[in-house]
């Protein structure tokens, strides 16, 4: 049962950072490519990660290398593309998405 289990996050992991590489080659401005490797590469590399922690998890111990690298990869990424994109803001990136309307040009 425990190699369906690693085989299924394997797969996952596989497919998410795919998704996640694909996005980040395929979309058009910085700020879009940036939700490539944060959304979706991260849950890939952690359901990677979490399937190597079970797999060489020893009886009831479980790898704790691996758990403490997906929770790293957890924290650092959201605070890495946060400063990306603040820094990107104050370089003046121009992106291809429409600013948003002032509430009161919407009301007209």
């Amino acid at each position: 049962m425990a190699e369906y289990i690693i085989s299924a996050l394997i797969l996952i992991g596989a497919a998410f950072t795919f998704i996640g590489s694909l996005g980040l080659a395929r979309l058009k401005d910085f700020y879009t490519r940036l939700h490539g490797p944060t959304k979706a590469t991260t849950l890939g590399v952690g359901s990677l990660l979490f399937a190597s922690a079970l797999y060489f998890s020893s009886g009831d111990e479980l790898s704790l290398h691996e758990i403490l690298v997906t929770l790293f990869l957890f924290i650092t990424a959201p605070v890495s593309a946060h400063l990306l994109s603040k820094a990107a803001l104050h370089l003046q990136l121009r992106s291809l998405a429409k600013p948003p309307q002032d509430s009161n040009e919407q009301a007209k």
